[in-house]
């Protein structure tokens, strides 16, 4: 199939904008490096945004037929103090609340629709390694193919890769990188009767807790100082589940599953941005133009908001062979400001527990959390802020009413 769309990355912004780009009538192929999705400790949060963007195109029903925990709230516990955080109830949107699934049943659930669609194509085991170029402009991408390499032409290349993706390092874009002083370092505990009814977080004066229900087990994130993993590990598996426990709600002795450090996984948590998301033929959304802190665990949709804006604005010029720079960069323009202002949310967070443990403040919860105490409505407007976003975006009617589905194809 000849394709008008390439998209680098089949991760959750790379694989909704091939699913939006066909369903407009856009001949795309999405390549993906691994030979599948399963991946443990990815952003697997579905937000509202995105679940609204899933109804819109007809999709929840069976999104949400899938295992999945829902939280209508978010909870924080600091110096053993409870705090509601964030209330999706009032959100203007039918799903009002969380919904946490494994990452790589949202994206079989996606790719499986979108191979219903004839215009998609998606080649997994497909690792991209070059971008073409033709008179200063990007025409398309070399890829390596278990069968060997080839090249892949097409009007529109996108880097959906990811905050480590090889394409946006030779794309020759540049990019302001921000202060991130924490790595996290996820887990597993198992789930069992009488433990927490709810999603939470947990913060000491030096390390934070984030627990996260997946029913029959907790994903957990152990906030440490940036770099410091290799001294956790030189202190010896114990003092780090001591150090947990400190923290954890959880019996003492539920650490033991943490049987050894390949138990344990690093995120190295980076915040920064392209200041230029696209050049002529190419475009990057997602943490490829962004990477984003996990707090709020907004990231994930975050891209996928980006996929859309992407296929409202680029389908049409596509169809029409007339994509141009000004389209790109429209792009950049929709999605800039939610970007910018996220990402000084974070920073803003990230810095008031700098101080905080600076300042030797070992028990005063964060001042939005006196704040929320003290407000409660307040909860309201940061469930706004992480289940909506700053600018939540809404599927364009022309990708609505483009290419129907197909029975399934083999």
């Amino acid at each position: 199939m000849a394709q008008t769309c390439i998209v680098a990355g089949g991760g959750p912004a790379g694989m909704m904008l091939g699913y939006l780009m066909a369903r407009a009538g856009v001949h795309v192929t999405v390549v993906e490096k691994h030979p599948d999705f399963l991946r443990d400790f990815r952003g697997d949060t579905i937000h509202p945004s995105t679940l609204e963007v899933m109804r819109e195109l007809g999709l929840i029903d069976g999104l949400l037929k899938l295992p999945h925990t829902r939280a209508e709230t978010l909870s924080a516990e600091i110096a053993g103090a409870t705090f509601r955080v964030a209330d999706f109830s009032r959100l203007p949107v039918a799903t009002r609340y969380i919904a946490f699934m494994p990452q790589w049943d949202f994206l079989n659930y996606l790719s499986g629709e979108a191979s219903r669609l004839p215009c998609f194509r998606l080649m997994m085991e497909t690792q991209s390694e070059a971008l073409l170029e033709e008179d200063g402009r990007v025409v398309g991408i070399r890829v390596r193919t278990p069968e060997g390499s080839r090249d892949l032409r097409a009007d529109l290349t996108v880097v959906a890769e990811g905050r480590n993706s090889t394409l946006r390092g030779l794309s020759g874009l540049t990019s302001r990188a921000f202060g991130a002083p924490s790595d996290v370092l996820w887990f597993r505990l198992s789930h069992q009767p009488g433990d927490p009814a709810e999603t939470m977080g947990h913060a000491g004066p030096q390390q934070g807790l984030v627990m996260i229900d997946r029913g029959d087990y907790w994903q957990c994130g152990f906030v440490v100082r940036k770099g410091s993993f290799d001294a956790h590990r030189e202190k010896g598996l114990e003092a780090f589940r001591d150090a947990v426990r400190q923290l954890s709600p959880l019996p003492p002795e539920r650490l033991d599953e943490v049987r050894s450090w390949d138990d344990v996984h690093l995120l190295s948590v980076r915040i920064d941005r392209l200041d230029r998301w696209w050049r002529p033929g190419l475009l990057c959304i997602g943490d490829a133009a962004h990477a984003m802190s996990p707090i709020g665990g907004v990231g994930v949709n975050l891209a996928i908001q980006d996929a859309v804006a992407a296929a409202n604005i680029l389908s049409g010029p596509l169809l029409a062979g007339m994509m141009g720079d000004r389209d790109l960069a429209a792009v950049q323009r929709r999605r800039g400001f939610p970007t910018r202002a996220t990402q000084k949310v974070q920073l803003m967070m990230q810095g008031a527990a700098a101080r905080r443990r600076a300042s030797g403040d070992k028990a005063g919860p964060l001042g939005f959390l006196k704040k929320i105490a003290r407000w409660p409505a307040l909860a309201h407007v940061t469930g706004r802020l992480i289940g909506m976003g700053f600018r939540p975006e809404h599927v364009a009617p022309q990708i609505l009413a483009g290419v129907r589905p197909t029975a399934d194809r083999p």
